[in-house]
């Protein structure tokens, strides 16, 4: 239970009970803060409730993305060896296919590491200052 509820719940108590003294007494000030002062109370709570869906929503959500992938978090190491092994046995069977498409690769990245860095295109206005 959050802390908003409580002294939201606390404020609202006190505003009813402070307008039904205002009430009783026909004082019309203290009755409308009463009112004032029971609202303010209710929207604290009604705040302290919003939070609370939240941290339950969040705690869930959590909860459940433990338990979907633990199975996978358990057996990592058993994943990659597998995948390992489908590699190797892929390459196995198709050394040519393997062999151009790791040049391919290599070509792109020395494309894309020795490229020169694109420049600014000139400027139109040129500030004597």
């Amino acid at each position: 239970m959050d802390k908003d509820r409580i002294f939201g719940t606390a404020k609202e108590f006190a505003g009813k009970a402070e307008g039904a003294i205002g009430e009783a007494t026909g004082d019309t000030q203290t009755q409308a803060s009463g009112r004032v002062r029971e609202a303010a109370g209710s929207v604290q709570d009604l705040y302290g409730q919003a939070k609370d869906a939240a941290r339950d929503a969040a705690d869930s959500a959590v909860n459940y993305a433990k338990d979907t992938f633990k199975d996978a978090y358990e057996h990592r190491g058993d994943t990659v060896r597998s995948g390992q092994k489908a590699m190797a046995h892929a390459v196995q069977d198709n050394p040519l296919g393997s062999l151009l498409i790791a040049g391919g690769i290599g070509f792109a990245l020395a494309l894309l590491m020795t490229r020169q860095p694109r420049r600014p295109p000139p400027s139109r206005w040129r500030y004597y200052g």
